[in-house]
């Protein structure tokens, strides 16, 4: 009889540090073969806000607003009480939840904050993106809403990986019926809605969005209920101008701005019971969360942070820190309050991970996989960077933020001399207690950690500067003129 030897692969089989096998991840404390997870696991979606606050919801204390589907979502799965975005901003917020890169490093940053109808820039075609990634895995995708992230054809969701778009290539407010900005009023076409490159209409009246979204949405899902899909919703909402149907006007004990959020929470519940329906539930990820904090300047038509100091736009921890719920019945442990570290740049890689694909370490990213997060509630990542353009203002290392650059230059609230600044995060989430002279070892550490990251950066031009040339002489008015 001949005997054969089928040798795998040498050593022991193993992850580093682990009992497990490589072919195994753990689920719910039990070894799951990667093959069979990529099975389990091959539908995602994002539901990501605009300017949504980390005090907007009732499940995350707002006392007013009633946020029972989202509630319901967070008592299904998990609640994420640290969870945080790339960026403060909405353009470099969405680059980086896409590329899973700070946007230094992508270009998605400068002087103007945010992208505008006369900038010439956008995500660089040969940027990938959570979409570009799944397709290769033979992923159906699609993007609704707000892109935010170039509008010139080439920078446009199909040409990142989206089958389909639907929705707004910028901001809500960038048109020329801002009454707030006469560069605006005199330059800025009507608000195009597409239909992925086509224009199918302007100026639509935007108290219809959260339901074309929604329905959008749940189309596509039904679509696609036999094969792997991802799903990247991005509602224009609660960002301003506020507006909603009719029906659902002067619902909410908050007024308008609650009359928007409840509005969304309708909405969410209406895509969860459609996965119900269509019984997705179990193989399905969702993940509710914000692009950034509240816009503050908005007053009574912005939202709240809650007990966080700052808001959109700020290096504290109201610009950074969103609301999160993570649901998928049977795998994540319902009714989970999750106080790990997270940040939307761990989407990319733990997505991909999620769908079986292990290419994403192959790339320089500044997420982590943090399917451990989800599905067993274990800490993974440790530091949060806080950028103001280009530069690295703070740092968040476990329970310890050090400012290294003046957290709000606008002010005098604090002079170079006051300079590092500490805050015990867990201890004091609102920022009011600046103990760095209380621990100089702790200083020492973090400046450290802040001195390996800088050098560590690779920081590409901008895409802000270059404004089209059909803009330049008004703009150039303009900025004469201010």
């Amino acid at each position: 009889m001949k005997k054969v030897a089928l040798i795998v692969a040498g050593g022991k089989g193993l992850r580093m540090n682990s009992n497990i096998p490589k072919q195994f991840l753990l689920l719910k404390g039990t070894p799951v073969l990667m093959h069979t997870l990529e099975k389990f696991s091959h539908l995602d979606e994002i539901i990501f806000t605009d300017d949504l606050g980390y005090g907007d919801l009732s499940c995350f204390g707002h006392p007013t607003i009633n946020t029972p589907n989202l509630d319901k979502m967070a008592s299904q799965g998990m609640k994420l009480t640290q969870f945080y975005v790339g960026s403060s901003i909405c353009t470099p917020s969405r680059a980086a939840l896409l590329t899973g890169k700070l946007p230094v490093r992508t270009g998605m940053y400068g002087n103007r904050s945010v992208l505008f109808p006369d900038n010439a820039g956008g995500l660089q075609p040969d940027e990938k993106t959570i979409a570009t990634a799944l397709k290769d895995l033979d992923y159906k995708t699609a993007c609704v809403g707000k892109w935010h992230l170039g509008h010139l054809e080439k920078y446009m969701p199909t040409n990142h990986g989206f089958d389909e778009f639907y929705g707004i290539p910028y901001s809500n407010d960038m048109r020329p019926e801002n009454k707030k900005w006469d560069y605006a009023q005199d330059n800025f076409p009507p608000l195009p809605f597409l239909d992925g490159t086509d224009t199918i209409g302007v100026s639509l009246d935007q108290s219809n969005f959260i339901k074309m979204f929604t329905e959008r949405s749940i189309s596509f899902i039904q679509h696609n209920k036999n094969h792997p899909f991802f799903l990247y919703l991005a509602h224009t909402a609660p960002h301003t101008p506020l507006l909603v149907e009719e029906e659902n006007k002067d619902k909410s004990k908050r007024g308008i701005y609650g009359d928007v959020v409840e509005e969304l929470d309708r909405s969410v519940g209406q895509i969860l019971n459609t996965l119900k329906d269509l019984n997705l539930e179990k193989n399905t990820f969702v993940i509710f969360t914000s692009d950034n904090g509240p816009w503050g300047w908005a007053n009574i038509n912005g939202g709240s942070a809650g007990l966080l100091k700052g808001n959109k736009g700020s290096v504290y921890e109201g610009g950074y820190r969103v609301p999160a719920i993570a649901w998928m019945p049977q795998s994540i442990t319902k009714g989970t309050v999750s106080n790990a570290i997270c940040s939307t740049l761990d989407l990319y890689p733990t997505i991909l991970a999620m769908a079986g694909s292990e290419n994403y370490q192959k790339e320089k990213l500044d997420g982590v996989n943090i399917v451990n997060t989800f599905f067993e509630n274990q800490s993974v990542r440790s530091d949060i960077h806080y950028y103001r353009q280009d530069t690295l203002v703070a740092l968040r290392h476990e329970h310890w933020k050090i400012y290294v650059k003046d957290p709000n230059p606008w002010n005098d609230e604090f002079l170079d001399s006051d300079l590092p600044l500490l805050y015990n995060i867990e201890h004091d989430p609102s920022e009011k207690y600046n103990i760095a002279k209380l621990n100089p070892d702790i200083i020492n550490k973090l400046s450290q950690l802040v001195n390996e990251h800088n050098q560590s950066v690779e920081t590409v031009p901008s895409q802000y500067d270059e404004i089209l040339p059909s803009y330049k002489k008004a703009y150039e008015a303009y900025n004469r003129k201010n």
